[in-house]
């Protein structure tokens, strides 16, 4: 038996005939950029996360740049992220000409930690971006404090949690403004690149638009120098159809997480800890083991896919070095990065493949 990480070829056979259907009709519609697909895609992940404004963008890091740039986030600016996430996040910060400012986890949830980000505070910092990583809502409530007493904008690095929610709130809505990825292997994914920032301000979401449309409002008239950033027709075509599935799919990825955890509870394995407060989505099922690369080599063996996330967190990559960051500097997220784990865990994965997983990882001895 061979069990990928993720199976997005399972998911696309269950949509078959939807997702073809649609692909025919933009086609046949003759509009591919900017046309009703598009519109209607974004009227529904309006409804969806009760965001006022939905503006639709290339990618995610496109999301986050599009974002800062439209709050005049730049040149002397600081911004505190996290150091445990996907390379995009802090090189956001640096394409808009900010400094990316690291400070450690929880080494519960994994999110950044509102504490350690207030000791990162200056009189340079701008703003903060947490990331609601693998799934999970950060702590919001406490990020929006400190945006209070600070006077800073919170972005929210929502790319991993569509659907997540924080106290009955949507991931992505609680901050200025909320950036989601649709990548193809995210709880809602296209068939290549895409993105959205979701806000409540409305001069923001014009800013926004504004600057994914080359500067522009009006065609052939450039108020600012903008970006290309568009999500196109087919992409939204089929991305209108997963919407519909989408808490489905996340219901499906909580059941087999739970089904996971309590299998594991006797081994020399951590699980994912989730907050009473937050609905997760596991976008990633992330375990920890002090043997995690003899772990996946013998799964890999019995023909079960594995994840490293992240090997090297931000602080310590190549591109930061001139931050002056070093190892020891965020010890919980260093000693996460060298022990975690991705199993696989989709909506498509079979109550047997689940089990052979299971069986393997009880099997293995370290």
């Amino acid at each position: 038996m061979t069990i990928p990480l993720i199976d997005l070829l399972s998911q696309y056979r269950s949509l078959e005939s939807e997702i073809d259907r649609a692909i025919k009709r933009v086609l046949e519609s003759g509009v591919y950029i900017n046309g009703e697909e598009t519109k209607s895609f974004c009227t529904e992940i309006s409804d969806y996360t009760g965001a006022d404004f939905a503006i639709p963008t290339a990618n995610g890091t496109d999301s986050l740049i599009l974002s800062m740039q439209a709050l005049n986030i730049g040149d002397g600016d600081e911004v505190i992220t996290s150091p445990y996430s996907f390379f995009a996040s802090a090189e956001a910060i640096a394409r808009v000409g900010a400094t990316p400012v690291f400070a450690d986890i929880d080494p519960l949830t994994y999110n950044l930690c509102p504490e350690k980000v207030e000791k990162k505070i200056t009189n340079k910092t701008k703003a903060i971006i947490p990331v609601h990583i693998f799934g999970q809502p950060a702590e919001m409530d406490a990020f929006i404090t400190l945006g209070k007493k600070y006077n800073l904008f919170i972005i929210e690095d929502a790319c991993q949690a569509l659907g997540a929610r924080y106290k009955n709130q949507q991931a992505g809505t609680i901050g200025v403004a909320g950036c989601i990825s649709f990548f193809p292997t995210k709880n809602l994914g296209g068939y290549g690149d895409g993105g959205l920032v979701l806000t409540n301000n409305e001069e923001l979401a014009q800013n926004v638009q504004l600057l994914a449309s080359h500067g522009s409002s009006e065609k052939y008239y450039h108020e600012v120098i903008g970006y290309n950033s568009r999500l196109d027709e087919i992409q939204a075509a089929i991305l209108r159809i997963k919407l519909k599935k989408l808490d489905e799919w996340n219901q499906k990825r909580r059941e087999k997480a739970m089904i996971y955890s309590s299998a594991f509870n006797t081994l020399e394995i951590t699980t994912p800890f989730t907050k009473e407060y937050v609905q997760h989505v596991f976008h990633l099922y992330i375990i920890q083991s002090k043997n995690s690369k003899k772990l996946s080599a013998f799964l890999g063996k019995r023909g079960i896919a594995t994840g490293h996330y992240y090997p090297c967190p931000l602080h310590l990559q190549k591109a930061f070095r001139s931050l002056g960051y070093k190892k020891g500097d965020l010890p919980v997220a260093e000693n996460l990065a060298n022990q975690s784990l991705a199993l696989p865990l989709f909506p498509e994965l079979t109550n047997n493949q689940q089990r052979n997983i299971i069986s393997c990882i009880q099997d293995f001895e370290g």
